[in-house]
C-alpha cells in the first residue's frame, strides 16, 4: 500500500485550534485504544511545541484586519472610469 503525504498551510489560529482538538481527542480515547493514541501523538509531534502554541493569541488572530487605505480608492482624478 502506497503512503500519501499531505501538506497543510494553517494560519496561527487554525494551528492552535487543531492542536487543541488533537489534545482533546487524546484525552477522550480510552487507554485500550493504543493505535489511535499513537497516531494522535505522531501528528502532535509534527506541530510546534506547547510553548509556541500557547503563545498564539486567538483574540489577536481573529481580529479583522484593517483594510489597506490605498486599495479601495478607485481611479484617480481625471481618470476615466
Amino acid at each position: 500500500m502506497e503512503s500519501i503525504n499531505y501538506h497543510l498551510e494553517l494560519t496561527p489560529a487554525q494551528l492552535k485550534i487543531t492542536h487543541t482538538a488533537l489534545r482533546g481527542l487524546l484525552d477522550d480515547f480510552g487507554h485500550d485504544e493504543h493505535a489511535i493514541h499513537t497516531i494522535i501523538q505522531q501528528v502532535l509531534a509534527k506541530l510546534p511545541d506547547e510553548h509556541a502554541i500557547r503563545a498564539i493569541q486567538l483574540d489577536a488572530e481573529l481580529e479583522p484586519q484593517s483594510p489597506d487605505p490605498d486599495q479601495d480608492r478607485g481611479p484617480g482624478p481625471g481618470t476615466a472610469a
